[in-house]
Parts: structure tokens; sequence; C-alpha cells
């Protein structure tokens, strides 16, 4: 067995699923995230990128990780474009089967709805990140392509004057009721124009969908990979989750869930953030030989306020 050891790390809402989860309370997380490839036949040189780790940052605690690997693994590690680690991991013998355990306690802090904020101020925002070459959260990128997004989900485009916040919090809540949650309706190809038809899928869909509205209407945003405590009260926490984050000048990045219309808070654990769906993807990776194999990802998030 391969093991990685622990790592130490340092308003009103407008909508009316937000009421629900402005919590005062701190969440502690214990996660365990397995995902096991079976195969019929013998595979060898398995290479993987994993993105299992969560982030530490001014909201979210981590107190330890644990990489398990089975069998025996060359395990490395580096910081992506994106400041997300990655761990590499090398299975050079034959193997039938090969078991990807990822452990992990985080303490995450409320998240409260950011203030009142026009629009037009964004206009200063984005010139920044066009000067400092930040704009791939503003520009189409290969799972979010150009579009009039805002026309084909029926969304109202806000005036300069219009709040920034409360049009991200009625639009979190719009996506929320005009999809359903159906697994199995869509997969990790379907495309935004795709769901926009069809209407119906899973976290990833409704977050792409955000993503090119948000971006057809000038607010950076970005795709964000993680986990979910439920506590039986939201969907998407059978395996990695994801939302959007926006940037709300004078705030910062603020997480949107549309798939539970909430604000990402204290029950979210994030992983890290791209500009949609493969820049954060859990596992994937390359194999010699195996044949047809089957995959099997189960994901554990237990959850105490304190």
């Amino acid at each position: 067995m391969a093991l990685v050891p622990a790592a130490l790390s340092p308003g009103t809402p407008s909508a009316p699923g937000f009421s629900r989860m402005l919590s005062p309370e701190v969440m502690r997380a214990e996660i365990r995230h397995v995902t096991e490839y079976a195969y019929r036949e013998p595979a060898w040189d398995s290479f993987n990128e994993v993105r299992l780790h969560p982030e530490a940052s001014d909201r979210q605690q981590l107190r330890s990780f644990h990489l398990l690997v089975e069998p025996d693994a060359s395990i490395s590690s580096h910081r992506d474009y994106f400041g997300s680690l990655v761990h590499h991991v090398h299975v050079h013998e034959r193997h039938t089967t090969l078991r990807i355990e990822a452990q992990a306690l985080v303490i995450t802090q409320p998240l409260l709805l950011p203030p009142p904020t026009p629009f037009g101020a964004l206009d200063e925002v984005r010139g920044g990140f066009r000067n400092e070459g930040g704009t791939e959260f503003l520009v189409a990128s290969p799972r979010v392509p150009s579009g009039d997004w805002p026309q084909v989900f029926g969304v109202a485009r806000p005036g300069p004057e219009d709040d920034l916040t409360a049009f991200l919090t009625d639009l979190t809540h719009q996506l929320y009721e005009q999809f359903s949650y159906q697994p199995g309706a869509t997969s990790v190809r379907t495309t935004i124009q795709e769901f926009s038809q069809l209407q119906r899928g899973v976290c990833q869909d409704f977050t792409h969908a955000m993503l090119g509205i948000c971006r057809a209407l000038g607010i950076p945003a970005r795709y964000v990979s993680g986990y979910l405590y439920s506590g039986g009260e939201m969907v998407g926490a059978e395996a990695t989750h994801a939302w959007v984050e926006a940037l709300i000048p004078g705030t910062g990045w603020i997480g949107f869930d549309p798939t539970n219309d909430v604000l990402a808070g204290e029950k979210h654990i994030k992983i890290g953030h791209g500009r949609d769906y493969p820049d954060v993807s859990p596992v994937r990776g390359t194999f010699y030989g195996g044949g047809q194999g089957s995959l099997d990802v189960e994901v554990r998030v237990y959850g105490e306020a304190r």
C-alpha cells in the first residue's frame, strides 16, 4: 500500500432558498473518498492525476489529509496553474484492481451573503483582469463555449445600477427552479446546448450553465469542485460536488450552488477551482492492458456543527 502522510495546514438574501443556509455554525467534516478500478485482464503502467486534496483558506482549515493507494505506487505532487495540489499516482506492476482512497479532516467557516454591490463595479475589475492576464474566468473555455446563454436560459440582463449580489442569488434560485436534478440524465460529455434542451442533469450541468450566463454578462466566474455535507437537506453529496464562484468587487470570490439554491457555506468543502470540469476532474489517467474494466466511486462526508 502506498500512503501519503497527513498534511497540516493552517445581508439579507433575495432568493427563498438562501434563508436555510445562512448559519453561524462552524462545521467539522470528515471525508472518505474511494475510487476503485477493476480490470478483466492485468493492467500495468497506470498513470493517474488525483485532485482530491481540499484547499486551505481563510474559510477552510485543513487539519489532515491521507492518500492511500493499492497496489503500491509511486506518488508525487505539484501545484497546478490554478493552485490546486495534484497528486501523481504511478503503478508500474501488473494489477487487476486499483484502489485510491482519500481521507481528510476539514474545519469550515460559515459564509455570509455579501453586501449590495452595483453591477457597474465590475468594469474596473474586468480591466484589472485583462491587465494581469487573468481573463480565463471571463472568456469561453472548452466546456463553457461562447454563446448568448442569458437568452438561451431566459435570464434578464441587469443594468449597471442593479445589485450584483441580488442578481447572483436570484440567478441561483432561477436555475434551481428551472432545472431538475436527475443523475444519469447526462454524462461528463454533455454540452451546455444539450443541457439547455434537456433541462435536467446533475451539479456539473447546473454549474456549467451558470458559468456560461455569468461570463456572457461580464461576471468573472469559475468552476469549483469539492464535497458537500448534505445532512439530508441537499442533493449532490453522493460524489464530488460542483458549484460556481463569482467575483464580487470589494468582497472577493463567493460560492453559489444552483443545484441546491444555496450559498456555498460551511457545508461545502472546496477541493479546487478551474475554468470548467476538466480542469478539476477528481481522478483521471491512462494505463496499458486491462481490457474492459469497471469503475466504482464512494464518497462519505460526516459533518458535525461546532
